[in-house]
């Protein structure tokens, strides 16, 4: 007689009954859940990025405009002081301050640099004039004043220096040290006469050009002037360069009057 025996596997412990069954379920349910979760994170990550960069582009913009009110608009690097440089008269910076009109508190960078050099140029004495901005609030105004080639007595008896270009710029009472006096014979002085004596000390050596202590001038073509004891016919403008050098060589003959006014046929007395 043979007995067969048969051995059941316990539930909940392996194989493939419920309890597998259950357990399978519900990894697939976790995995379910945890990929909809990702994915509803993702989402709100998403429609939350808009809204990051608006921020961050209204954050900008805060900042560039509050930038634009510092430099332009704002009283931090605004104008506290106009500082003028390269004259010693009082009067004559004054003169510039207000020709410049750069009043305190205006901001830094709408400050008309051109407007104030141009203003400033329009003065007689001024040769030349640069306007430039120092931050956080100076504006400099360095002016270079014009240097006297002649001075020119009038029939009245006034005294005006002349400027390189034969431009009478300014009464003085007395003619500066080393500066040439020029004696007109009108009122008004003929101002291309007034060049042409300019253009002579231009072209005389250095030596000479220190020497020359009077000169008259009747037209643009009739210039003369006093060289030591030497009285010099001088003429015109033309050809300049060569008067220069025939007067140089005839200055060694020692003589009262040098005529270079026709400097190919120079004459002497």
């Amino acid at each position: 007689m043979s007995v067969r025996t048969t051995r059941r596997t316990p539930s909940g412990t392996g194989g493939d009954g419920p309890g597998a069954g259950r357990r399978t379920a519900g990894r697939a349910a976790r995995g379910v859940a945890s990929s909809r979760a990702r994915f509803e994170r993702r989402t709100a990550r998403a429609r939350r990025r808009p809204w990051r960069l608006a921020g961050w582009g209204l954050l900008v913009l805060a900042v560039l405009l509050g930038l634009v009110w510092l430099l332009a608009l704002g009283p931090v690097l605004a104008v506290r002081e106009v500082r003028v440089t390269g004259l010693t008269d009082a009067g004559e910076t004054a003169a510039v301050l207000a020709a410049a009109d750069v009043p305190d508190g205006t901001p830094l960078a709408r400050v008309d640099t051109a407007g104030a050099a141009r203003r400033v140029g329009e003065i007689a004495t001024v040769a030349s004039v640069e306007v430039t901005r120092s931050w956080p609030g100076t504006v400099t105004v360095a002016v270079t004043r014009k240097t006297p080639a002649l001075a020119v007595r009038l029939p009245d008896g006034t005294l005006r220096v002349v400027d390189t270009t034969g431009s009478p710029y300014e009464q003085v009472a007395a003619v500066p040290a080393g500066v040439p006096l020029v004696t007109s014979s009108s009122a008004s002085p003929d101002p291309q006469g007034l060049r042409a004596a300019a253009g002579v000390l231009q072209v005389l050596p250095a030596d000479l050009r220190r020497q020359v202590t009077g000169m008259t001038v009747a037209s643009a073509d009739a210039v003369s002037f006093q060289l030591g004891d030497v009285t010099v016919r001088w003429g015109g403008p033309a050809d300049g360069p060569k008067k220069a050098r025939v007067l140089q060589i005839l200055l060694g003959t020692k003589p009262a009057t040098v005529d270079v006014s026709a400097p190919d046929t120079p004459t002497t007395t």
